[in-house]
């Protein structure tokens, strides 16, 4: 578990930031909108203490509950092919570190987001940060099945990688919407996105390769 996160923002941190922004912009990202949040945010924030020198490298660190925080570039990637508007509604599986629900929140967006670990699903309940961000609404529960209550969405993010696109979460995508998902095993990752067409049919792009933590059904407790 992590024990403490810091709480200060300073000048480096944010000197920190608009590097790390400028080498997301030099690996490809090109929403100006989803740097602007990436440099709003203080990952640092999200992490241990242990982790405040680092925490503006690009890579994935270690979270609670055997979990990760995300590369931000990655968070980027993701984030970018979404296309947010102001008001989307979007459901996330994966509330991890709740980085990235924080990004989409940045960016205007409603943001329902699921997290199956109740360790982490418990810490990040007191997470400080989280009060900037009021349109963020957490649950603690399985990912494969969605929000079907709240649904539909205008766009859908998993932010691990499933063994197949979980079939729930396309049923709960608007006519029009945009889902991202990672899809893949041990041996290889491919992120997909998932157009829904006005008709309600579904296509498929694959955009690459990553490496996520599997998502699991169900719920730890």
């Amino acid at each position: 578990m992590l024990h403490s996160k810091p709480k200060e923002d300073t000048y480096l941190h944010k000197g920190l930031r608009k590097q790390l922004v400028q080498t997301l912009r030099d690996k490809g990202i090109k929403d100006e909108r989803v740097l602007a949040a990436i440099e709003a945010i203080p990952r640092h924030f999200f992490l241990d203490q242990a982790f405040e020198r680092i925490a503006y490298e690009d890579r994935a660190f270690p979270i609670a509950a055997s979990q990760t925080i995300s590369q931000p570039y990655t968070v980027a990637y993701q984030t970018q092919l979404l296309e947010i508007k102001k008001y989307d509604k979007v459901l996330e599986i994966g509330t991890g570190s709740a980085y990235q629900s924080c990004v989409l929140a940045e960016l205007g967006a409603s943001v329902f987001t699921i997290e199956r670990q109740r360790a982490l699903y418990d810490f990040v309940g007191d997470f400080f940060f989280l009060k900037n961000y009021p349109a963020i609404k957490r649950f603690y529960g399985d990912g494969y099945e969605g929000l079907p209550s709240y649904g539909p969405f205008d766009k859908v993010i998993v932010t691990a990688a499933a063994p197949f696109i979980p079939p729930k979460l396309i049923e709960q995508l608007k006519p029009g919407g945009i889902a991202v998902i990672p899809v893949g095993d041990d041996s290889g990752q491919k992120m997909l996105r998932i157009t829904k067409d006005q008709n309600g049919n579904a296509r498929e792009e694959e955009l690459g390769d990553f490496s996520f933590v599997p998502m699991l059904t169900g719920k730890n407790k």
